[in-house]
């Protein structure tokens, strides 16, 4: 149909653009409206996936309530030399102090501190300062660091812990929901470039300072991926605790086991509570902001973050391109049971190879496809369904078109059967004619509305005794019909359903034609009918668009020249002996209403014809 043909080229090409507009904010990571879905999505695709242990590559020493119920706190920076100094001795990789020394205290502490720091690679924490919550960049081909946010101001340790200690920026990058999704590995601010404090510790771990490339950094043969604007994801290992973490008390009291410090990178950071530096993450609702910094260096060293860069973003655009136009089409190709089942396989398969993928550590978007697909396929199912109805509607109505036109049997049969007498069939068949006499002349005198109520109400009362007696009609004609009995398939009573049908077409017409008297204007106006049984061609007649359901043959001509017998002899009805024989084989009761003697007489007509069926040659009975 052309309305469904437009309807689905239409949604096509919509499912096309509104994937592709999507597509191309994702991939500039300007999306920002599908951030907070693509969170919850996140958070429950790390919850399927679940908790791993972390590679061996991290400790966390917690400045935990113990400590600081046992020593000032903040802590004093003599105490913090202390604990450096103890974890010195056991031969770690790097010490990364993840606090801020922008201020000055005492003398002999900062002195201590300073002399500590002397003892092991160490990393001290940078802050940057936003004027906003939320930074908007804008990506430029040509710069490179165009998707890189730029800082009001930088908090710097003082310089004579600077001097002896590597400086990064502890900043993380959170979603709307709170969760730290990314570490920026570089920060901007006044005309200066600083690198991350993750990727500091990380740098002095490995003993290589890292290569910058579009949307990577690598450490020699170390190829890490990074999302826009040089950002490393988040994928967390579990809840608070799943990096292995001792209290900075442990250190003072010389109680840290040496395999957990030895070669290995030593995160310091507060954990004391109320100390307020806690993140929201899929597996913990207050997990330190310690064991975040700890999570993002670890990735650095094993490698092991989460993939999100250029190419992932590309696929995730083509899959969001390509689910809507499948499930388009699939909604397109046909309303059934089918389809729903095929449109359900599709989205758990595509579930499916998202948290596969997730658990391989590729982070592919789960929002951008349900966004770029769900709307249209709502939107167009909806359209469809109302499509539907209003085909549904327009079949309903040809439908009980059919039905008046066709006996009910009949049409029931077609909607079941379309081919039904596609090809001719020969069978047995009863046949009744009807027709008005004097019709010609009470058209030309009364008029035509007139004649067309008169006509109306003749064909209601032929319909009705059809109906009524199992008959189809296959035609009217003018004044006249033709009443087809043993269709869709022929019975051993099609011969007392026709005759009987006559009797109450004849009943009727008397009646009727006595209600009419005043429109006949002196005009004689009667009715002829004539009945026979015997084999018949019943067939489709027509090409296209429109064809006929009707029986052809002898018995049909026979039947049609009985009404001249009738006419010629001044009776109403002219049955076949062949019909009434086969009538009163099956002795069947007449309907309510009619005269039982003239049944009876009808029945005892032509005592010799066969009573198994139609077959004889007809011999005319007059009534």
């Amino acid at each position: 149909m052309p309305n469904q043909r437009f309807l689905i080229t239409a949604a096509l090409l919509l499912s096309a653009l509104w994937a592709g507009f999507l597509g191309s904010l994702h991939m500039t990571g300007r999306a920002g409206f599908l951030d907070r879905m693509e969170a919850s999505l996140t958070d429950l695709r790390s919850m399927l996936v679940g908790s791993k242990a972390p590679p061996p590559a991290v400790t966390i020493l917690a400045i935990d309530d113990r400590t600081a119920a046992l020593h000032t706190y903040p802590l004093q920076r003599a105490t913090l030399a202390q604990a450096v100094t103890a974890v010195a001795a056991l031969r770690p990789k790097t010490i990364a102090l993840d606090l801020l020394f922008v201020q000055s205290g005492i003398e002999a502490g900062d002195a201590a501190l300073v002399s500590a720091l002397r003892l092991v690679p160490s990393v001290i924490a940078a802050a940057a300062v936003f004027p906003e919550s939320t930074q908007v960049v804008t990506s430029d081909a040509n710069d490179p660091l165009s998707a890189i946010p730029v800082a009001e101001s930088l908090l710097l340790p003082l310089k004579r812990f600077s001097d002896v200690a590597a400086t990064g920026v502890v900043n993380v990058a959170t979603d709307e929901t709170g969760v730290p999704r990314f570490i920026p590995l570089i920060s901007r601010s006044g005309g200066r470039i600083d690198p991350s404090f993750p990727l500091r510790a990380a740098s002095l771990a490995l003993d290589r300072d890292p290569a910058f490339q579009p949307g990577a950094i690598s450490f020699a043969d170390r190829h890490i991926p990074t999302d826009t604007g040089q950002r490393l994801p988040l994928t967390f290992y579990g809840p608070r605790g799943t990096i292995p973490t001792f209290s900075l008390e442990d250190a003072l009291d010389g109680k840290l086991p040496a395999d957990a410090i030895e070669n290995r990178v030593v995160v310091i950071g507060a954990t004391v509570t109320g100390g307020g530096d806690v993140f929201p993450t899929p597996f913990d609702p207050v997990l330190p902001g310690v064991e975040v910094i700890s999570t993002a260096i670890t990735h650095l060293i094993a490698g092991d973050s989460i993939i999100r860069n250029d190419n992932i973003r590309r696929l995730d655009a083509a899959v969001a391109l390509l689910l809507s136009l499948l499930l388009v089409s699939l909604i397109a190709w046909r309303r059934s049971v089918i389809s729903f089942i095929l449109i359900a396989l599709v989205f758990v398969v595509w579930a499916a190879v998202n948290i596969a993928a997730f658990k391989a550590g590729y982070w592919l978007s789960a929002a951008l496809p349900i966004t770029a697909a769900l709307p249209l396929v709502l939107v167009f199912g909806a359209a469809q369904l109302l499509l539907g109805r209003r085909q549904a509607r327009h079949f309903a109505a040809q439908s009980e078109l059919l039905q008046r036109v066709e006996a009910p049997g009949l049409g029931e049969w077609l909607a079941r059967d379309p081919s039904f007498l596609a090809e001719p069939v020969r069978q047995e068949a009863a046949i009744v004619f009807i027709d008005l006499s004097g019709y010609t002349g009470l058209s030309e005198a009364v008029g035509a509305v007139t004649v067309r109520e008169v006509l109306s109400s003749f064909f209601e009362i032929v319909d009705q005794e059809a109906r009524a007696h199992g008959g189809a009609i296959t035609s009217f004609t003018g004044d006249g019909a033709m009443i087809l009995f043993g269709l869709p398939q022929p019975a051993e009573d099609d011969a007392a359903h026709a005759a009987a049908c006559a009797l109450a077409l004849a009943d009727r017409m008397r009646s009727w034609l006595a209600a009419h008297t005043d429109i006949q204007a002196g005009r004689k106006v009667g009715f002829k009918i004539g009945a026979h049984c015997g084999p018949v061609v019943a067939s489709r007649l027509g090409t296209g668009d429109h064809q006929q359901i009707t029986a052809t043959g002898d018995t049909v001509n026979v039947a049609s020249r009985l009404m001249e017998v009738a006419a010629s002899r001044g009776a109403e009805i002219a049955f076949s002996a062949t019909l009434v024989g086969a009538a009163s084989g099956k002795g069947s009761p007449p309907p309510p209403g009619r005269s039982k003697d003239l049944w009876k007489h009808v029945f005892a007509a032509a005592p010799g014809q066969s009573r198994s069926g139609c077959g004889a040659p007809p011999a005319d009975m007059l009534l």
